[in-house]
């Protein structure tokens, strides 16, 4: 791939996760200018996607754990919640193509990713280790959880209402040196 193509590709990209968190109707925007020619067909897209989906749900997951939180799962989950909120749209598209995969090829890919995002789920909630064969099994679990006490932030011009640095302030405040002050200070 040469640079321009690659800068090219990553242009497309931003379209493409701009126009699905705007639309959040979990239909692939395969309508978006470059796309055809960048990615090709629906399952190079969606693979894209979804490794843009691990990246930040790793990043979000790195971010909580800095705190050093007492609850690894907790953790876990509220760091799930993050990064679906910050990729919206993303979420959505994979999320209807799993439940209904347009072919085998499609399928295949996005068992294989959700397994690995299960999981690093389990091994970041310290419940398995990632190669084990229960992990995914226990990330599903973890992901389970984290969906069902999520909502999403109210969004304008396609940005969150709630804004990332807000927060990190919040969460600041659940760290566990916060915590130890806290107790101090009563």
């Amino acid at each position: 791939m040469t640079w321009d193509a690659f800068h090219r590709r990553g242009e497309v990209l931003r379209t493409v996760l701009e126009q699905a968190d705007v639309r959040r109707d979990g239909v692939l925007p395969m309508e978006v200018p470059g796309v055809a020619e960048t990615f090709g067909d629906e399952v190079a897209l969606l693979g894209a996607l979804q490794l843009r989906w691990h990246t930040r749900l790793a990043g979000s997951i790195e971010h909580v754990l800095m705190d050093q939180p007492m609850d690894l799962e907790a953790a876990v989950v509220r760091a799930w919640r993050s990064a679906a909120n910050e990729l919206a749209g993303v979420r959505a598209i994979l999320d209807r193509y799993s439940d209904s995969p347009t072919s085998e090829e499609m399928a295949q890919m996005l068992a294989v990713a959700q397994r690995k995002d299960w999981a690093l789920l389990a091994a970041m909630a310290g419940k398995a280790a990632p190669a084990d064969r229960l992990a995914a099994d226990v990330g599903r679990r973890i992901e389970e959880r984290a969906r069902a006490t999520f909502r999403y932030s109210v969004h304008t011009h396609g940005r969150s209402s709630s804004s990332s640095s807000g927060r990190r302030r919040a969460e600041h405040k659940d760290t566990l040196l916060h915590r130890l002050k806290a107790h101090l200070a009563a």
